[in-house]
């Protein structure tokens, strides 16, 4: 009989971090074990239940008993089961015993070809199994899979050691309305279980498997599912904000989700002497160390109150209130010191503190590192029409806050606070704000600098970790990437693309390894990492939503300059809609090929020994559409320019129709290749439009 398995495993409170991960692999394992062993239906569903004091799995449609199997067992090959006269012999006898057949005849047994010989084979129907044996081996193979992070040792009352994340106290198994009597960490399994830790009316009985989130929610004040209580929380925050916006990031979220079953929202204040400080370490301040969601006005100011959530529901919550307003002002005012006391120095009185800081043992320390930054961050502000001096500034005091108090307490304000600090400094505006942009971009989606200063620092240091990094060794691996190269080439490559930056790449990698000179320890690896960046570059443009085969047409020519490279793609995305490109395509990926295997580079055409209709047509046809190619190509109408190419069609499968490219005539031969070659270069000059043929 089909029905709905419920497994819940009853502990002390489980590590919030990992429990979302818990659940879901507790839930994976028991659907996994059972599915193998064909208990579950093709339609049964399965949902993963995670609390700080439970992991459980409910799963539709599963069988009470597997399945009739048909089976055919290989016995043995007929030379070893059959003596010279016919007769089994001894291992047959005991191969049969040791199936479990041990009253099997030769003649009951199939005798087929097995490969260039021949053996003997049993058919025979398997009995299904009962779900509680099965079961069993389901559960004990889901909890040693488990991703603990840290396991813990335990003595039950009894006296057995266990083995597990957190202390097991009871496990439910039932199957419909009947128990499974399974057993587990020292435990036998019931219909008992416990709810909240205050709220609850006591011990909740599951009935029936099908009634277990209802009557934990009822009985026992539980939000059994974590994704059903973290939108429960969602919800409530954004009530309680009345207008406001509630700053609750998704991992916070997860987190507080993760500590409470049955979640209430309350309100709390602070005092308004605390929003001198920047918000961030505020907001900082009570997410990381309090778990609260701060709240802002709809232009983003923070407000002096904050959301907590509490796992006490009461009509009275005076004392739940006052006790959290009471906690977060020794923590705001640890923020408030440390701000005021990191005033009371410049950022230029900070860096020679950095040679105290090692970047890397073969690198030197961070003073060294900020001189190359600042060095390179001079150069490409050149390049780009940035103020030289203001990008050298904004490179020297990039890290300078890294050697702050507040930075110290909170690695994560790196960067905002040195904006802060450099105004308060009176540091020029653009100086200011490229200690914080200059890790811009820091994730995908993430904006980049806004100003010029702040894109040459954040080129200058991006560039500066991929070249120096790979030059020592350490390039990514794998799925390793320790040094984040991977973020760093995203990040040049975004800005180079997304701000226009007609700079030359292969030009910026040779100015970043020119830092290392004299570096014992530094190979240049200006071509791997030019290879890695267009390597880069081929899956962000594929993001875009250009195919594999428009990407390639384009990057596949190596573009040292990136800022026209979107209008390039497009240009190729249109020409690849008309009807002429599959044949321009295959005719151009038909001539690289020609080329290639020619001797020696093909000279000027020489139109008298044009002796062909078909080459004389085409030799006209370029030149009457050359002059209207090259001047969209000059100002930058790609589209233009490789739809005036179209007109060649006709006058390209006319040449390969009639004409011979490899003559006898050597004066023909290297002719016509000029031709072609001639013909290459003005369908490539936009991209490899050969890369467009299937």
């Amino acid at each position: 009989m089909n029905n709905t398995l419920l497994v819940e495993l009853f502990t002390e409170e489980l590590p919030p971090k990992a429990l979302a991960k818990l659940g879901e692999a507790f839930a994976a394992g028991i659907v996994n074990g059972l599915k193998s062993r064909d208990f579950l239906e093709a339609d049964s569903v399965a949902t993963s239940f995670a609390s700080p004091r439970r992991l459980a799995v409910s799963i539709s449609k599963v069988r009470a008993t597997s399945p009739d199997k048909q089976m055919r067992e290989k016995v043995l090959p007929v030379s070893v089961a059959l003596d010279e006269n016919g007769n089994a012999t001894p291992p047959l006898t005991k191969k049969l015993a040791a199936l479990g057949f041990p009253n099997l005849q030769v003649s009951d047994l199939e005798r087929a070809v097995d490969g260039k010989a021949e053996s003997f084979f049993y058919s025979y129907t398997a009995p299904g199994t009962a779900l509680n044996d099965s079961l069993q081996l389901a559960l004990e193979e889901s909890i040693s899979k488990l991703p603990i992070p840290k396991v813990m040792s335990y003595q039950r009352p009894d006296g057995e050691t266990v083995h597990f994340v957190r202390p097991v106290h009871s496990i439910i198994a039932l199957h419909g309305a009947d128990i499974l009597p399974l057993t587990a960490l020292g435990l036998t399994a019931g219909r008992i279980t416990l709810g909240h830790r205050f709220l609850s009316t006591g011990e909740v009985s599951i009935a029936h498997a099908d009634q277990y989130s209802t009557a934990l929610a009822e009985q026992g004040k539980v939000i059994a599912n974590v994704s059903e209580r973290k939108e429960k929380i969602r919800a409530a925050l954004q009530a309680k904000a009345n207008g406001d916006q509630v700053l609750m990031p998704e991992s916070l979220l997860d987190e507080v989700a993760a500590l409470v079953e049955w979640p209430v929202v309350y309100e709390c204040h602070f005092e308004d002497e605390f929003l001198t400080v920047p918000q961030e370490c505020l907001i900082l301040t009570m997410q990381t160390n309090q778990k609260y969601f701060a709240v802002t006005d709809a232009a983003g100011k923070l407000r002096s109150r904050f959301l907590i959530v509490s796992n006490l529901a009461t009509d009275t919550p005076e004392h739940i209130i006052q006790g959290n307003e009471r906690v977060v002002r020794p923590r705001l005012s640890d923020a408030k010191f440390f701000f005021e006391q990191d005033k009371k120095k410049t950022l230029a009185d900070r860096l020679p503190l950095l040679a105290n800081v090692v970047y890397h043992n073969k690198l030197g320390s961070q003073a060294e590192r900020t001189q190359r930054v600042k060095s390179l961050a001079g150069h490409i502000a050149q390049l780009i029409g940035a103020d030289v001096t203001l990008a050298e500034r904004g490179a020297l005091l990039a890290k300078a806050d890294l050697l702050t108090d507040m930075v110290g307490e909170f690695p994560e304000l790196q960067g905002i606070m040195g904006t802060y600090y450099a105004k308060h400094d009176g540091e020029h505006d653009d100086v200011a704000a490229a200690a914080s942009e200059h890790y811009q971009p820091r994730f995908a989606g993430d904006h980049l600098p806004a100003t010029a200063t702040g894109t040459a620092v954040a080129l200058a240091d991006k560039l500066e970790t991929l070249v120096g990094i790979w030059g020592i060794g350490l390039q990514p691996t794998g799925d390793k990437d320790p040094f984040a190269l991977r973020r760093h080439a995203l990040g040049i490559l975004r800005m180079l693309v997304e701000k226009r930056l007609a700079i030359s790449l292969q030009a910026l990698i040779a100015a970043a390894a020119n830092l290392f000179a004299g570096n014992a320890n530094f190979k240049d690896p200006s071509a791997e990492v030019l290879a890695f960046l267009y390597d880069r570059l081929h899956g962000q443009l594929r993001e875009r939503g250009f195919s594999q085969n428009e990407v390639e047409a384009v990057v596949a020519q190596n573009p040292d300059t990136l800022n026209n490279i979107v209008e390039r793609l497009q240009a190729v995305q249109s020409f690849a809609a008309l009807p002429e490109s599959a044949s321009l395509a295959a005719a151009n990926k038909r001539i690289t090929n020609i080329l290639k295997k020619a001797e020696g580079t093909p000279g000027a055409i020489n139109p008298a020994l044009l002796q062909e209709a078909a080459e004389q047509a085409l030799h006209k046809a370029m030149s009457d559409v050359k002059p209207a190619v090259d001047a969209a190509y000059a100002i930058g109408d790609f589209t233009g320019a490789l739809k005036t190419l179209a007109a060649l069609r006709e006058g390209v499968d006319a040449f390969f129709n009639d004409v011979m490219v490899n003559a006898e005539d050597l004066a023909l031969r290297n002719n016509r290749l000029a031709l072609l070659a001639s013909l290459h270069g003005m369908l490539n000059q936009v991209a490899d439009i050969s890369k467009l043929a299937a």
